[in-house]
């Protein structure tokens, strides 16, 4: 197992240089330039000054390397430094917005903790849910609980999350003004109350993103359930005279939750990318909110930085079901 990960961790380096190459390129030629916004009236001679200023007269391989240094190099030079006190990244170019003409990683860093809120609670509140749903469902297959499990699932596989965020916003903000309808960002959590609050502004965003997890996972776990109900050796488990409970908690689930990994594991870039249509309804100033007013500025370092990082997310839970799978499944050998 060990000399697996370690050879998956090796190979996913030119993985995600390939990918950061072709995210790069995508966005070099897409259509948008960043000095559209700058107004008519700056002399041509200023806004070449501002062009090359922001390293956009020099040629596209030239500007990928440099890229490729500040991201991969000094950027971990700053995380270093500011870990250990040390001055490894002192004066050196780092990554910057064109928009704001800050250090790209500094403002997602800022941003990140507001969307783990939202999204990773809804993550974990959505599998929480959703996998003793499955479970119970396959167990009494098509009883009234197997059939409201499936008419929820629908809904929450067929209703977008700007329908569902508006609609919550609609029936629990304005009708019954149970919760506020835009996510305080500023909102710090210092005692009891202020703890109430933050769960108070947090319960819509999460209840949209939630219903689509649960949606999802549930119907997996239902799925892989029922395969493995059908099995000889559970029919075998059964026959010894050991207890329901241990057959299905034990034996069924343990098999039934190899294809699950997979889900939940590729489920969380996902859901992240899922989060930016929430966070724009309820006003999360989160990475996927960033990410919005990024592409709407043409802030193509931006952009890049925060593809290439849900493309790290992928690559990195790839792994981690891959490991999963092993502790799972004991006949599952990778050395």
């Amino acid at each position: 197992m060990l000399t697996f990960t370690i050879r998956r961790l090796v190979l996913a380096v030119p993985t995600l240089l390939f990918i950061s190459l072709i995210i790069f390129l995508l966005l070099e030629l897409a259509p948008g330039d960043p000095m559209s916004q700058v107004p008519l009236t700056v002399p041509v001679e200023v806004r070449e000054e501002m062009r090359k200023a922001l390293g956009l007269g020099e040629p596209i391989p030239v500007r990928f390397w440099k890229w490729m240094v500040q991201f991969f190099w000094i950027e971990p030079q700053v995380l270093i430094d500011n870990i250990f006190g040390t001055q490894l990244a002192d004066g050196k170019l780092r990554v910057l917005s064109w928009q704001t003409r800050s250090p790209v990683m500094d403002i997602v860093v800022q941003r990140i903790p507001q969307t783990l809120w939202v999204v990773g609670t809804a993550y974990v509140v959505g599998i929480l849910i959703a996998l003793p749903i499955g479970i119970y469902s396959a167990y009494r297959q098509y009883s009234w609980f197997d059939q409201t499990g499936t008419f929820v699932s629908m809904i929450g596989f067929s209703v977008p999350p700007f329908f569902s965020g508006v609609l919550v916003i609609v029936i629990f903000s304005v009708n019954l003004g149970w919760f506020p309808s835009i996510y305080d960002t500023t909102h710090k959590v210092t005692d009891w109350d202020s703890f109430v609050a933050q769960l108070r502004q947090m319960v819509m965003p999460v209840m949209v993103l939630a219903l689509q997890i649960t949606a999802q996972i549930s119907r997996f776990m239902r799925a892989s359930m029922l395969d493995n109900l059908n099995q000889d050796y559970v029919r075998t488990a059964r026959a010894k005279g050991i207890s329901e409970y241990y057959v299905v908690m034990v034996h069924v689930l343990r098999n039934s939750m190899i294809p699950v990994v997979t889900v939940i594991a590729l489920g969380v870039p996902a859901i992240f990318g899922g989060a930016i249509i929430t966070e724009q309804v309820f006003k999360v100033n989160g990475i996927g909110q960033l990410l919005i007013s990024s592409i709407q500025a043409n802030d193509l370092p931006m952009v890049q930085t925060l593809a290439f990082i849900f493309a790290v997310l992928i690559v990195l839970f790839n792994l981690i079901a891959d490991v999963l799978y092993g502790i799972l499944d004991p006949r599952i050998r990778y050395d």
